[in-house]
């Protein structure tokens, strides 16, 4: 189990709410819940933020900013602990899978024409996971520039297309001809601070008209 996720699970239990119920307020589906509480998929600041608003707690001292060598441990438990024989409970999936439209959803690499593949996720009220249908993807991670955030070369991130930045988030932008994946802070005065890290913390100021955003990620799924 990761430290996100016991956090989550142990501020839920609390709360007395089951996984369904938290996975409905936050729109996601239960199998969402569980495997973030598990440690099998990874969920960015924002994700924390609303959970802890949604069960009245505190997990602002959950870091989303890691060190190589406690992802790489953390990766390692996920592996061992995936090899082990797992009881599916094939009543609820097969609920799941006809009480729910599903949709394709693309995995493109950064430039947004190659399909690299698809992952079915469910829609619900014409959305999914909260997000207009025709707007949801996958990114394919091409790089380590943002491995201190939990993204390594190769991992997938659910995102949305968006045309403004919300602060703090970590998008996909176009800057100085390039599409790089950057965490951006708002400095006022139309000014952005672009973050990476891919073992050292990189920062740079630009103006907000000098970059151009394509996509806010949500989340992170990782490839072993």
């Amino acid at each position: 189990m990761s430290r996100v996720g016991e956090k989550i699970k142990e501020a839920r239990l609390k709360a007395g709410m089951t996984q369904k119920a938290l996975g409905k307020k936050l729109g996601v589906a239960e199998k969402f819940i569980n495997e973030v509480e598990t440690g099998r998929k990874i969920v960015q600041e924002s994700f924390i933020e609303k959970a802890a608003k949604i069960l009245n707690t505190d997990l602002n001292d959950v870091s989303m900013v890691v060190t190589d060598e406690a992802l790489m441990e953390e990766r390692k438990s996920y592996a061992e602990s995936n090899k082990k024989p797992t009881k599916i409970e094939t009543n609820d999936i097969w609920d799941n899978a006809f009480s729910t439209v599903l949709k394709n959803v693309p995995i493109y690499d950064y430039n947004l024409k190659n399909i690299l593949g698809k992952i079915e996720l469910p829609i619900h009220s014409n959305k999914v996971e909260g997000y207009p249908q025709d707007k949801v993807m996958y990114l394919q991670i091409q790089d380590n520039e943002m491995s201190g955030f939990r993204m390594m070369e190769g991992d997938l991130a659910f995102a949305h297309l968006v045309k403004e930045v919300s602060n703090n988030g970590i998008f996909l932008v176009d800057y100085k001809g390039k599409r790089k994946i950057r965490q951006i802070k708002s400095l006022g005065n139309s000014k952005l601070l672009l973050v990476s890290n891919g073992g050292a913390l990189m920062t740079e100021t630009v103006e907000s008209k000098e970059i151009a955003v394509i996509a806010k990620i949500e989340r992170i799924e990782i490839r072993l």
